[in-house]
C-alpha cells in the first residue's frame, strides 16, 4: 500500500511542476496559453513570489518587458496618452538658414505687385518675383486628413541706404508655399531714418504665423520665399535673412538668420475591433 502512496504523490509532483494549461487551445506552449479574448476585472499583479503577492503599480504607470526569463515591471513614462476626439501634436519641423536672400538687392527692381492670393504658384512670375530661402525647405507625410498645420517663421530684415543722412523705404512680403502653391503670406515695409550712425543700415525683425486645417493626405513640401514689392531708391542695400555686407559691425548672418517651425497637429481617431 505504501508503494502506491508514494507513486500517487510522485505523480501528483509531476503534474504540478510540468503541466501546462491551454485556454482556447489544446496545445499550450507556456505555463498558461490563452487563444482568445481576456476580460481582466481588478487589478494585474506582476512580480510576485512564492511568498508575495506582485505588486500592481501605480495610477498611470505602464507594463514593461524586462526581456526573456524576466518579469514585466510598472514603469511611469513621461509621454501623453492620446485619447480619441482630440488634436495632439504629431510631428515638429524645425529648420535654420543662414545664407538668406541677397538677389533682391540694388539694382534689382522691385516687382510692383501688391497682392497675392491663396494658391499663387511660386513660379507664375506674374504674381510677384519669389526668391526663395532654400535652407527653410521641409519635406513630411500627412496622414490624417483632419488634421492642423502651424507655421512658424522669423527672420532679420537689413536695409543700407545709399546715403546715411536720407530716408529710404523697401516694401517687401514674405510667404510660405506647401507644394509650390501660396498658403500663407504677410507684406512688411523697412524704414531707414537717418541712421548715419549706422552709415544708412536699419535692421528689422520679420514674423509670420499661421495655422492652416485639413492639410490633404500625402506628402507635403513647405517652403519659404520673399520678394520686393517696391523701394524708394533702388541703390539701396536689402536683404533677408542674413546682413547686406560682412564688412559692417552692425550685424552678422548669425544675428539674422532665419528659422521655420512646422507643427503637425492630427485628429485622434481609433479603429473598433
Amino acid at each position: 500500500m505504501k508503494r502506491i502512496i508514494y507513486c500517487c504523490a510522485a505523480g501528483i509532483l509531476s503534474f504540478n511542476v510540468k503541466a501546462q494549461v491551454g485556454i482556447g487551445t489544446t496545445s499550450p506552449k507556456s505555463t498558461l496559453d490563452v487563444n482568445g479574448k481576456i476580460t481582466l476585472r481588478k487589478e494585474l499583479r506582476v512580480g510576485g513570489t512564492s511568498s508575495q503577492v506582485g505588486t500592481a503599480g501605480l495610477n498611470g504607470q505602464v507594463l514593461v518587458s524586462q526581456g526573456e526569463g524576466l518579469p514585466p515591471v510598472w514603469k511611469s513614462l513621461n509621454v501623453s496618452f492620446m485619447e480619441e476626439g482630440q488634436y495632439k501634436l504629431i510631428n515638429s519641423y524645425l529648420s535654420s538658414d543662414q545664407a538668406g536672400i541677397t538677389n533682391l538687392s540694388n539694382g534689382i527692381a522691385a516687382d510692383g505687385i501688391y497682392k497675392n492670393s491663396v494658391g499663387d504658384d511660386v513660379g507664375d512670375t506674374s504674381k510677384g518675383r519669389w526668391a526663395k530661402i532654400a535652407g527653410l525647405e521641409n519635406n513630411f507625410i500627412i496622414k490624417n486628413g483632419k488634421n492642423r498645420l502651424t507655421y512658424q517663421f522669423q527672420t532679420g530684415i537689413e536695409m543700407k541706404a545709399p546715403d546715411g543722412a536720407a530716408s529710404q523705404s523697401i516694401t517687401f512680403t514674405c510667404g510660405v508655399f506647401r507644394n509650390g502653391k501660396l498658403v500663407a503670406v504677410r507684406p512688411d515695409k523697412v524704414v531707414s531714418n537717418n541712421n548715419t550712425e549706422k552709415s544708412g543700415i536699419q535692421d528689422y525683425i520679420f514674423t509670420l504665423n499661421y495655422t492652416e486645417q485639413n492639410v490633404p493626405v500625402g506628402a507635403q513640401k513647405l517652403e519659404v520665399a520673399c520678394r520686393k514689392i517696391d523701394t524708394s531708391n533702388l541703390n539701396s542695400q536689402f536683404a533677408v535673412g542674413r546682413n547686406v555686407s560682412d564688412t559692417n559691425t552692425v550685424s552678422n548672418a548669425f544675428t539674422l538668420e532665419s528659422v521655420m517651425k512646422i507643427d503637425v497637429i492630427e485628429y485622434v481617431t481609433y479603429k473598433s475591433n
